[in-house]
């Protein structure tokens, strides 16, 4: 990767289709071992996922990351809860709106 950063964007783009965003938040995720390699070979689906909150944190739950196809034992679980990396200020934020208002968390 030569000059800078290499930025993966995924997105889901039927939630905009069947839900109203009411605000967009851009978060990253912690990821690991073979996960990396995966993502960047574009191997991740959020179609059917969805966002949880616990102990103040966010996690994603239902985000598929294939198995790196060169990967060995150490391979990654494709369908396992993933923490979404946002500042305390946004997450206080989003916990106070959804338990206000009961959002539903999607992505």
């Amino acid at each position: 990767m030569k000059g800078g950063t290499n930025n993966i964007v995924i997105k889901n783009k039927k939630a905009s289709h069947d839900y109203e965003f009411l605000e967009k938040f851009i978060a990253g995720i912690k990821l690991s071992g073979t996960e990396i390699k995966s993502l960047r070979l574009g191997k991740a689906t959020i179609a059917d996922c969805y966002c949880y909150f616990s102990n103040s944190e966010l996690y994603i739950k239902g985000m598929h990351i294939a198995e790196y196809w060169w990967g060995n034992l150490n391979n990654h679980d494709p369908l396992r809860d993933r923490k979404l990396l946002l500042t305390i200020r946004e997450l206080r934020k989003i916990e106070r709106k959804v338990k206000r208002q009961v959002l539903q968390l999607l992505l």
